[in-house]
């Protein structure tokens, strides 16, 4: 043990000696492994931050992870009990969801069915409070049809929107009484596009409603969108038209954190009457783990050939140093040197280059990561505060140790073949 450590530590000595002692021949060798090493580490970064960006975009339409999901199809009593548990909580919220037409009344909206700008989802004859669906061919208009969701508290909590413009809704402050809402993107857009007047019309409200535009968010959704709180809605909703099967009826979306008892008591509660909840929890990760694999195993196997063509590159560079050193190995044996360590001094110099290579690669991605999440963090919430994954850094050590040892294998075979015959040379 005592004796190959002694050579271990010989080998790497001697090696670092013949790295200072042939610095430009080293540069060319790490110049030549940077690519390939580097590529793996953007390549393990990259899978890092496109799980971030996968997992935020989920976060955005369903739940960050953990989140538990009540669905409640409501009635009278229903739509009570549940209003009623998370009323002033902030670990659960309730969100109900109904469509809403704003515009000219008893017109076709420019997106029937609520559809995203530029498609069709529905057959163009709008239902307004108080009267029949509009029968008869479509009468265009300037109105546009969204889907509108009420909430009791702050949804962000659960569902992380990300903000565009103006602000979100306060719920500390007493209720408007024009419904102050929030659209997301697409909804943003077709009011941009088109000019229409400020009337709300939703099934089951006693009068058409004048609401306020405050903000934009991106909740990820590709349909016209609008948020607004429940108790500015309940003013022109009563809740009696809201649980109105007539009116569709009113089917509840809790979501909660898993600590919270607002599970046990409204399940508790709705059984009671004859009800019931079905629950499921968000486990985003686990979901999206197949495809986060198979993107990063494509990109790794694009990193792996670049990192060949460094290992081709210090297999060059060492074949060609061992060839110049033909003398010094042949002396060494001469002087009782073991095969084994003349094999250990080239293949140190070469683990030496791909860890001093792994190093300079895994700090220019660092520097790189950092650059890019100050100057795209704000604009981009999966690059806001990102630190640089261990896991590249592991990966990068591992690529330059494998590059070392496959780009100096051969050349410390040959540097062990040599011959003390060979001192005699020149």
């Amino acid at each position: 043990m005592r004796r190959l450590s002694g050579r271990l530590r010989s080998a790497l000595v001697i090696g670092f000696q013949g790295i200072r002692a042939r610095k430009l021949r080293t540069l060319l060798s790490m110049v030549s492994l940077f690519l390939g090493v580097l590529a793996v580490v953007v390549v393990q970064t990259g899978a890092s931050l496109a799980e971030r960006a996968m997992l935020a975009d989920y976060e955005l339409t369903t739940g960050v992870d953990g989140t538990v999901i009540g669905d409640v199809q409501g009635n009278a009593q229903a739509t009570d009990i549940v209003l009623d548990t998370v009323r002033g909580r902030t670990d659960a919220t309730a969100l109900i969801s109904m469509t809403a037409i704003i515009g000219e009344p008893a017109v076709t909206p420019v997106n029937p069915g609520g559809s995203p700008l530029g498609e069709s989802w529905g057959d163009g004859r709008p239902c307004y409070p108080g009267q029949a669906c509009i029968e008869g061919p479509p009468v265009p208009g300037q109105a546009v049809e969204l889907r509108l969701t009420a909430m009791t508290s702050d949804v962000r909590t659960f569902r992380p929107f990300r903000p565009r413009a103006g602000r979100w809704l306060e719920f500390t402050s007493i209720p408007a009484m024009a419904p102050r809402l929030v659209l997301n993107r697409e909804a943003a857009e077709a009011f941009t596009r088109h000019r229409v007047p400020a009337e709300m019309s939703i099934p089951g409200s006693t009068a058409p409603i004048t609401p306020q535009f405050i903000g934009v968010v991106d909740d990820g959704d590709t349909a016209p969108h609008a948020y607004v709180r429940f108790d500015e809605l309940s003013t022109w909703l009563p809740t009696a038209n809201l649980s109105n099967p007539e009116n569709g009826g009113a089917a509840f979306q809790i979501l909660m954190t898993a600590s919270t008892p607002v599970q046990q008591v409204l399940t508790t509660r709705l059984r009671g009457i004859g009800s019931d909840m079905y629950v499921s929890t968000v486990d985003s990760r686990e979901e999206q783990e197949s495809q986060l694999n198979l993107i990063r195993l494509v990109f790794l196997a694009m990193a792996a050939l670049v990192l060949l063509i460094g290992v081709a590159g210090i297999l060059n560079v060492g074949l060609a140093t061992v060839g110049e050193r033909v003398e010094e190995f042949a002396l060494r044996r001469a002087v009782g040197t073991p095969r084994s360590l003349l094999a250990g001094i080239v293949l140190a110099e070469t683990l030496l280059t791909g860890l001093l290579t792994a190093a300079a690669a895994i700090g220019a991605s660092a520097a790189g990561l950092k650059l890019l999440s100050a100057t795209l963090g704000q604009s981009e919430p999966f690059l806001r505060n990102v630190q640089f994954p261990w896991e590249a850094g592991v990966a990068g050590i591992v690529a330059g140790l494998i590059a070392g040892i496959l780009g100096g294998f051969v050349p410390a075979v040959r540097a062990a073949k040599i011959p003390i015959a060979s001192v005699m040379r020149a």
